[in-house]
């Protein structure tokens, strides 16, 4: 038999669904970094952000114009996990290849954002500008004049962008290394088919071209690169 409740309690309400947050850039952009993280670049499109989000794509447009502009905002949060250090005039070489390193491991922890950053040839974001005006203050802090600071740290975001670029393709699976591997098989039978002594140097260097070496060449590069700074400096 059942029992009804006495009168005086009130019977347990229907539980209600969670509420959606409420829809915001910020929500946009993050939920397109969960995606972009998860299942790669191609799959972040507006559609599927809609999806996720619970709502239409037409909704997003009052926040982020296209999926052009969403790629930059991307690209921007990313950046903004980069800290920013004080300029330190006395520690200033290995601010700026720490600068050009966190940038480079930043782009590299979500797949496609480093093509992002390639196909933005001056992003003017709020963590962009702020990612170059640390980069011209501690080459400034080194003794290099606003000419010669807006140069190396233009070349130094290139070369970060490149990297990162080769290197993610590398990480995601851009690349099949499979194919990878028999032509890099080709290259060098058709290297040791040459006539001997042709190119004795090319002919070494592939030792130095394998993803044990990618840290070392990153690295070198770097250390050339600050040093011709310093030489500037010290001119």
């Amino acid at each position: 038999m059942t029992v009804p409740p006495p009168p005086w309690r009130r019977s347990p309400s229907p539980r209600r669904r969670a509420e959606k947050p409420v829809l915001s850039r910020d929500l946009v952009v993050k939920t397109a970094l969960q995606m972009l993280a998860a299942e790669g670049f191609e799959a972040v499109s507006m559609r599927r952000i809609a999806q996720q989000l619970e709502t239409g794509p037409a909704s997003l447009y009052a926040h982020v114009a296209n999926k052009e502009e969403l790629d930059e905002l991307m690209l921007d949060a990313v950046l903004g996990d980069v800290p920013v250090p004080e300029p330190d005039p006395e520690n200033w070489t290995e601010q700026v290849k720490e600068q050009v390193r966190q940038q480079v491991r930043a782009m590299v922890a979500y797949p496609g954002i480093a093509k992002v950053a390639w196909n933005t040839p001056v992003p003017v974001t709020p963590n962009s500008l702020r990612q170059g005006e640390a980069m011209l203050a501690i080459l400034r802090a080194g003794g290099l004049d606003l000419k010669q600071a807006v140069y190396a740290g233009d070349a130094l975001s290139l070369y970060a962008k490149a990297y990162a670029y080769e290197a993610s393709s590398w990480t995601f699976g851009d690349y099949d290394e499979a194919e990878v591997a028999e032509r890099g098989r080709q290259m060098a039978d058709y290297m040791r088919s040459l006539p001997a002594g042709a190119f004795p140097n090319l002919l070494q260097s592939g030792q130095f071209f394998t993803g044990e070496t990618s840290k070392d060449r990153f690295e070198f590069a770097l250390a050339m690169f600050v040093g011709g700074l310093q030489s500037l400096v010290r001119a």
